[in-house]
């Protein structure tokens, strides 16, 4: 298959996957989560069951837009694995690349209208974002190797990073910053950099 029609394909498939979420969260806003079915939700935007699980574990993943691995971020994972730098640097890369890739900023207004109508979805959520950190400290062990330490490590940074992205999330979405999501996550790491240094003590 060409590049191009390659290209096309996963054009589609990201329609697709775009439209799946959309209806998803319409019909939970018009019907509550309860009121309809995968297969509703299928029939909706026209395509099969087995499609849609090919794009999603549940209805719940739909509504967050949850999908099965992007291969564009699957790229980006190889590619940090393959890494030889500073790793929380080439980690913060990573992260800002994802962000770059599906900028949540754009789903916020819609997400934050679907978990006040229905609260109980944050716990799918909140399932999907350990999932997401798991596979993370996966991915670090995976490059730094085996070690007494190796796991506590990835964890240590997966939710330190994770820290300062809820943090530069929140100046974006409430305090309506101008500057980049990659400028307020690099400013904060260099800030958690002095904090963690070692002290420098008179003597």
């Amino acid at each position: 298959m060409s590049e191009s029609a390659d290209s096309l394909r996963e054009q589609r498939k990201r329609e697709t996957l775009r439209a799946l979420t959309d209806t998803a969260r319409r019909m939970t806003t018009d019907q509550g989560f309860a009121g309809f079915t995968v297969e509703e939700l299928c029939a909706e935007v026209g395509v099969s069951r087995r499609t849609f699980f090919n794009y999603f574990e549940s209805k719940e993943n739909a509504v967050f837009g949850f999908a099965a691995l992007d291969p564009r971020q699957e790229a980006l994972e190889t590619e940090f694995a393959a890494q030889s730098g500073d790793l929380l640097d080439d980690f913060i890369r990573l992260t800002i690349a994802r962000f770059d890739l599906f900028n949540p900023l754009d789903d916020a207004p819609a997400l934050f209208a679907v978990i006040e109508q229905e609260p109980r979805l944050l716990k799918a959520a909140f399932e999907q974002i350990a999932k997401n950190e798991r596979r993370d400290m996966a991915l670090i062990v995976q490059r730094t190797g085996e070690s007494a330490d190796a796991e506590m490590r990835a964890e240590v940074m997966v939710h330190t990073v994770g820290a300062l992205v809820r943090l530069s999330m929140d100046q974006l979405l409430h305090h309506h910053s101008t500057e980049s999501f990659s400028d307020l996550v690099s400013r904060r790491l260099a800030v958690a950099r002095t904090v963690y240094a070692p002290s420098q003590k008179a003597d």
